[in-house]
């Protein structure tokens, strides 16, 4: 009972700190300087820009649709809207209250620094969000019926929306503001998948071998990592061997490739990139409850 409350205490406060960080980036790194942000932000950023109105009242009335839409469409649609339509208020309320506590110009008369700043904050803003296990709406909502109901890959919902956003930015601050809007849409997308799975922390190695006791055990002796095994067949050569395939941590590699040269000169080493590995020798696996 204390865990699950420790876990939901957890949850509501990255959610709050990313809503937080969210909105900042906006008013303080993108709008002044004319820099769309992703998705219904970057509309409505744009409309401010057009119209005057206010931008956080224009997240809350934009995403009206999408987020109906949702609820009708998609499985346990109400748990899942719900929990959106309260993020979406909140943020749509701090971005248009925020405004006044901060620089009216922003921090910087750079436009890059602003793209690049910008892009960063918000996509930790939208990544901590993430891992809390919610979403932003607009289009992650969007992206979420499309894939549900016709099969699209949401990476290609956000592909098609971010590059109408930067169209639209093209138009309305001019091409060079297109250009920036693509570097900061890029550098949030960096930042997300960088608050989603960590740095790249760990390396994978598959090693043929035609010593695979020998290798496995110097293995586990100098580096205490264990190995999964498994026969395969060279097509080339029609001569078969066995591959082994480790987990270890990034500053372990060069320990590998010696122990196992060492062993089987002859061996061949591919070494691949991990952000995490979870299990014996490295993190518990946890996750926040509901």
């Amino acid at each position: 009972m204390l865990q699950q409350l420790r876990d939901t205490a957890i949850r509501y406060v990255l959610i709050a700190i990313g809503i937080v960080i969210g909105a900042l980036s906006l008013i303080v790194f993108l709008q002044p300087l004319d820099i769309a942000p992703a998705g219904v932000a970057g509309a409505s950023t744009l409309l401010n820009e057009l119209f005057g109105t206010p931008i956080g009242l224009m997240i809350f009335l934009l995403n009206i649709p999408i987020q109906l839409a949702g609820f009708l469409s998609l499985p346990n649609g109400a748990r899942v809207i719900m929990r959106s339509v309260v993020i979406i208020l909140i943020f749509s309320v701090v971005v248009d209250n925020l405004g006044p506590l901060v620089p009216a110009g922003g921090l910087s008369d750079n436009r890059m620094l602003n793209a690049l700043f910008g892009g960063i904050t918000g996509g930790i803003g939208v990544g901590l969000v993430y891992r809390a296990g919610a979403t932003m709406g607009g289009t992650s909502t969007l992206a979420l019926i499309l894939q549900r109901r016709f099969g699209f890959p949401m990476s290609t919902t956000f592909l098609c929306t971010d590059t109408l956003i930067i169209i639209a930015a093209g138009l309305v601050y001019g091409w060079e503001g297109a250009l920036y809007a693509a570097i900061s849409l890029f550098t949030a997308g960096l930042a997300t998948d960088y608050v989603l799975e960590g740095p790249s922390v760990i390396r994978t190695a598959m090693i043929i071998t035609d010593k695979p006791e020998e290798v496995a055990q110097r293995v586990f002796a100098s580096l205490q990592r264990g190995a999964t095994s498994w026969k395969i067949k060279g097509e080339y050569t029609g001569a078969e061997r066995t591959m082994l395939y480790v987990t270890v941590a990034r500053s372990q590699v060069r320990d590998l490739r010696d122990e196992v040269s060492q062993v089987d000169p002859n061996a061949f080493i591919v070494i691949g990139m991990g952000h995490a590995a979870y299990g014996a020798g490295f993190r518990r696996v946890r996750r926040l409850q509901a």
